[in-house]
């Protein structure tokens, strides 16, 4: 607990030596938007992801009622906002098993520090034909979500000052693995690539479908789509580049294509050692900021990153979950996150935050250090 108090006291200096959002001449919106568009600001902004058992134990911590006062608390710029969910319940099995809204079929798993997905089974793997593909009964509707909910959930969110506003459309590779399985999905994109091409497609036509409802009911008031498909290891792709712009990136090509017609921005998340895909990023799929830059992934040198990429693309993500945040100390969070600021967002173009979910095993302290850290680049 008097941990926690002396980091309440430097999250109190922290909003007095940036200002508070709703009196600060820049918004969170604005702050980010210029960040996004690469012009030079005054500190970088922030942003904040963590699993369910983190946001509990940050919130019991600072004895807050719900995650947006955390968000507030924490000087975070951005916020994610999706639909009211008016589908069919969830489909729970006699063995505890369930199919997801995208009917892949999962297990829940406990460890001593959270409580985690994983798959059950692939639903899609013995299907042979296009025809079994496409007529999937358990294939998502649009009408499963409440589209016309999002405008109040928005202008709740900016109630009081203006956040940027991004909307989590899903990914179009991952997706279609966990129907299939993520080894058979990849020798039959060699062996049988009609199967897992036509999982693919239907996977991309519900995100266009979705992605067009929310411009219908919420255009003007979403300012970023974020979609992801990780396609890389610790130390390189899962496939060669060959592979990945024959068969992968042309579905992220007809996502992107729909979601360049308005003036709207893409986040496009994949871990692991990318770097040989961010030029293809950047000049074929179109995308505005890449997600997560996982530093201790191979080739992943942030300055090098940022030296010949840094004046196409913006940058969200780069403080290390692998060791950093769970193993360092504060010391080491603050130096990170300093250098993070210094380097990658020189000129603009970056927004800080971990390189992924907060997982349950992270001191609170050494949150605490990210988010109290020297915001200045």
């Amino acid at each position: 607990m008097a941990a926690v108090q002396k980091y309440q006291a430097n999250l109190e200096k922290l909003h007095e030596q940036f200002g508070d959002p709703e009196k600060s001449a820049l918004s969170p919106y604005e702050r980010v938007n210029q960040a996004i568009n690469l012009e030079q600001l005054d500190r970088t902004p922030f942003d904040f992801w963590a699993v369910e058992e983190t946001i509990e134990k940050l919130l019991s911590a600072f004895s807050l009622e719900n995650v947006e006062q955390l968000l507030r608390l924490l000087g975070v710029d951005c916020r994610i906002v999706n639909p009211t969910y008016i589908g069919p319940e969830r489909e729970i099995l006699p063995d505890g098993t369930y199919y997801d809204v995208f009917g892949t079929h999962r297990k829940r798993v406990s460890n001593e520090f959270s409580t985690y997905d994983e798959y059950a089974s692939f639903p899609l793997a013995e299907m042979d034909t296009p025809a079994k593909i496409e007529t999937y009964l358990r294939w998502p509707k649009t009408s499963f979500w409440d589209w016309s909910s999002l405008p109040a959930i928005i202008r709740e969110t900016n109630r009081k000052v203006r956040y940027h506003i991004r909307y989590d459309i899903g990914g179009i590779f991952e997706t279609a693995w966990g129907l299939y399985g993520l080894d058979k999905f990849l020798m039959d994109l060699i062996q049988n690539p009609e199967i897992p091409l036509t999982i693919m497609d239907c996977v991309t036509n519900v995100l266009i479908g979705n992605f067009k409802q929310v411009m219908q009911h919420a255009g003007g008031m979403v300012d970023m789509v974020y979609t992801y498909d990780d396609v890389a290891i610790q130390n390189g792709l899962l496939m060669s580049r060959k592979m990945w712009r024959k068969h992968i990136l042309p579905f992220h090509q007809k996502l992107n294509s729909e979601i360049k017609k308005f003036d709207i921005k893409i986040l496009y998340h994949s871990c692991g050692a990318v770097f040989d895909l961010i030029e293809s990023f950047i000049d074929d799929m179109r995308i505005d900021v890449l997600n997560p830059l996982q530093p201790r992934a191979a080739k992943m040198n942030m300055r090098t990153i940022k030296d010949q990429f840094g004046k196409r693309i913006a940058f969200h993500g780069g403080i290390d979950i692998q060791h950093t945040m769970p193993y360092g100390s504060p010391q080491d969070v603050n130096k990170e996150v300093g250098e993070r600021c210094r380097v990658l967002g020189k000129g603009g173009g970056y927004i800080c935050t971990t390189a992924h979910y907060i997982q349950a095993d992270t001191p609170i302290e050494n949150i605490l250090a990210l988010y109290t850290a020297d915001r200045s680049v």
